[in-house]
């Protein structure tokens, strides 16, 4: 075992753990019965067993998910666990089988090529793709750092030229591109490279790291905090990549504050590190991140790169809301971060997270879009994700001024997100499927307006980069959440406007959704509004003509080609409404005002896919034909209850009576009728507010707007 003394006279570790953490957790680990000693006992037995087997380093074959994929991937985790055991315990054993697998891999990489199964850019060696190379530098140089001190001069010599400066070059200077590109794979190449320059006191390395690899500050990673992240923390990406790319981000920080201090890495760009951990809690629901963008459904708040964020970030400003994180995620580092977390929950510090409606305004400076979340009270009640943000690189779809439903913890609007099995070798080598660009990308897929069956910047990532959306406001009162956003620059000759409000009727029930969708132009064009619903369809109050017997692709192009067209419908009635069961066993209801002859489509995913790539999605779409303006108006609102258990129906039809809407000047005007003849009146001005007050009549009356907005609930209250 170490003793105080040994510990302070070594150089390492100087990285995510420091001296003064080791010694701290050391003695956590005889607390019986404490989160951490728990964990520590945990690992420790992990990692025993572990050293039971032969260590296996094999040539690289498989992409994604396949065999040597993931066991080069558990040995970067175990080394990583390893070196952490070595710190607590002193015991030699597990310094020993770090120091061997990294000779194993000294051995194995002057002899392997780029990976058999690379992609078409940014090849890795051990991995498919140099991502998964940086990732596994990241960690194993945290291995090498806990070890360092047990190791002999040539065995250190041995590992450090062997393997991790050739990890490191083929990382940076051999991979100019990929090294100094303003993305989350630079991200963890910067971060892997200047971890590798403190531990090996190659101040270099750091520098090129920091600045890229000519030192000028147009890359490196200052030059990805500058531009990936706005100043409210949002990531340009989206929520998925913003949890993928944090660790990175946090592990490089906290070796930099451990290291060189006075570059207060914490506090650059007004404390955009921690801002974006906090964000990226705050872009979930239910435990999930949003779906939006490239985005596996699955991942969530529990996921380690979050988990190390909140570690990292209680530990820096002990806020007791993260605690409450902290809880949910259920995992405990052993890190001395880890440690105070897990000290804290132990004396039952926490506080309840507040999750509340917030605009992240997109772009380096805040004004390329935003993502916009209205919240209505509660965690798990109705929330709307506006998504009126940049592109996202990349990984963004066409789908501007997009949006998402939640309500009761499930999707019930919903985003399909990416088209790929991450890690199923069998679907793809576990990477984006083809159906990812031809659909999930298309902006059919999505809740937003298709104008003439073509997508967004007609499918152009590059065009679409250089534009974003204007958010018009944003409010967050108590009784109704509502913002705005206009885009002139996703067709030419349209401009597209979305107004959406989560709107409180009555304590008792649940808010519903409010959603006007301007689009003008000076020439006709066909616009189609799609609704993904996550769900079972109930009815609609028109008749529908189902496609029983023989269905076809909707389209040919733009993701068109992928969806059957199951049933079609021309309401005759000015007021079309359209229902649907939900998986949390509550009815929701769309009732649309059809101011212009407008037809439902009614389709699945599925079409044009020969090897059952894409999930099953249900939606329906309101086209309107040959129109130059047109407004969608629609009023989406939960209602009822199925209880299968029970065996009883509660509400299921609409409490929606009638709609109506009129424009006077700037002011929108909407009058919602429900089942008991009360009436809801909102009054928008849509316009510049150039005066404090603003009246105008309405059916005989004449009302008073002071500010953006008048409601008229059923209480008769007026805001």
């Amino acid at each position: 075992m170490f003793s105080s003394a040994q510990v302070a006279a070594n150089e390492h570790p100087n990285l995510v753990l420091s001296q003064s953490d080791v010694k701290a957790m050391r003695a956590a680990t005889t607390v019986q019965g404490s989160l951490f000693s728990n964990r520590f006992d945990e690992v420790k037995q992990q990692v025993d067993a572990q050293l039971e087997l032969p260590i296996t380093v094999p040539v690289p074959k498989d992409a994604g998910g396949g065999y040597t994929h993931e066991r080069h991937k558990k040995n970067y985790l175990e080394m990583h666990q390893a070196g952490v055991m070595y710190q607590l315990t002193g015991s030699k054993k597990y310094a020993h089988f770090v120091r061997d697998m990294l000779f194993s891999y000294a051995e194995l990489y002057p002899k392997i090529g780029l990976h058999p199964k690379r992609k078409n850019q940014n090849p890795g060696k051990i991995f498919w793709q140099i991502l998964n190379e940086a990732v596994w530098l990241v960690y194993s140089i945290q291995a090498y750092d806990a070890i360092a001190p047990a190791l002999s001069a040539s065995e250190k010599a041995h590992i450090e030229n062997d393997i991790l400066r050739p990890v490191a070059a083929f990382l940076s200077t051999e991979s100019p591109d990929t090294f100094n590109k303003v993305h989350n794979h630079g991200t963890w190449a910067t971060a892997a490279v200047g971890m590798t320059g403190y531990v090996l006191d190659d101040q270099e390395m750091v520098e090129q790291a920091l600045y890229g690899l000519d030192k000028s500050g147009k890359g490196g990673f200052l030059k990805q905090l500058d531009e990936l992240f706005s100043p409210a923390g949002y990531y340009t990406e989206g929520p998925y990549y913003q949890r993928y790319a944090l660790l990175p981000f946090i592990t490089f920080a906290k070796a930099i504050e451990n290291n060189e201090p006075k570059r207060d890495i914490f506090g650059y760009r007004d404390g955009v590190i921690l801002k974006a951990i906090q964000s990226t809690i705050e872009l979930s629901y239910n435990g999930l991140f949003f779906g939006i963008n490239d985005a596996i459904k699955d991942k969530g708040i529990d996921t380690i790169e979050l988990v190390q964020g909140v570690s990292i970030a209680y530990g820096l400003n002990q806020n007791p809301q993260l605690l409450d994180i902290a809880k949910r995620q259920g995992r405990t580092l052993l890190t001395g971060d880890g440690l105070a977390v897990a000290n804290a929950i132990d004396a039952n510090k926490e506080q309840p997270y507040q999750f509340n409606s917030k605009l992240f305004g997109d772009g380096s400076t805040g004004e390329d879009g935003a993502l916009v979340l209205l919240r209505a009270g509660e965690e798990d009640d109705q929330a709307v994700v506006f998504k009126a943000t940049a592109q996202g690189l990349g990984h963004g779809h066409f789908d501007k001024l997009n949006w998402i439903f939640y309500d009761r913890g499930n999707e019930v609007v919903s985003d399909y997100g990416a088209a790929r099995f991450l890690n199923v070798e069998a679907k793809f080598g576990g990477r984006y499927l083809p159906e990812n660009n031809s659909y999930a990308k298309q902006t059919v897929a999505h809740n937003t307006v298709v104008v003439d069956e073509k997508s967004h910047f007609n499918g152009e990532v590059k065009v679409a980069n250089k534009y974003a959306p204007t958010i018009d406001y944003f409010i967050n009162d108590e009784k109704l959440k509502l913002s705005s956003a206009t885009i002139d620059t996703a067709y030419q000759g349209v401009t597209l406007t979305r107004t959406m409000g989560l709107l409180e009727i009555d304590k008792s029930l649940p808010s519903i959704v409010v959603d006007i969708f301007d689009v003008s132009s000076d020439s006709p064009h066909q616009y189609d509004l799609p609704v993904q619903y996550s769900g079972q369809f109930i009815q609609s109050n028109f008749d529908i003509e189902n496609n029983t017997t023989l269905r076809k692709p909707l389209g040919t192009k733009a993701g068109y080609e992928h969806l059957w067209l199951t049933a079609s419908a021309k309401p005759e009635t000015d007021l079309a409404k359209v229902t649907w069961l939900n998986d949390n066993n509550h009815f929701y209801t769309q009732t649309s005002l059809l101011n212009q002859p407008t037809s439902f489509l009614f389709t699945q995913t599925g079409a044009n896919d020969p090897d059952f790539n894409l999930r099953q999605q249900s939606a329906f779409i309101q086209r309107v034909d040959s129109a130059k303006n047109h407004q969608f108006i629609n009023v989406i609102e939960p209602h009822g209850e199925y209880n299968p258990s029970r065996e009883y129906t509660l509400q299921a039809t609409s409490r929606v009576k009638g709609l109506s809407s009129e424009k006077i000047g700037d002011i929108q005007v909407l009058e919602i009728t429900l089942i008991d003849d009360q009436k809801i009146l909102l009054a928008i001005n849509q316009g510049k507010l150039e005066k404090a007050e603003k009246s105008f009549q309405y059916k005989d009356k004449t009302y008073s707007l002071t500010g953006r907005y008048m409601l008229i609930s059923p209480a008769n209250k007026v805001k």
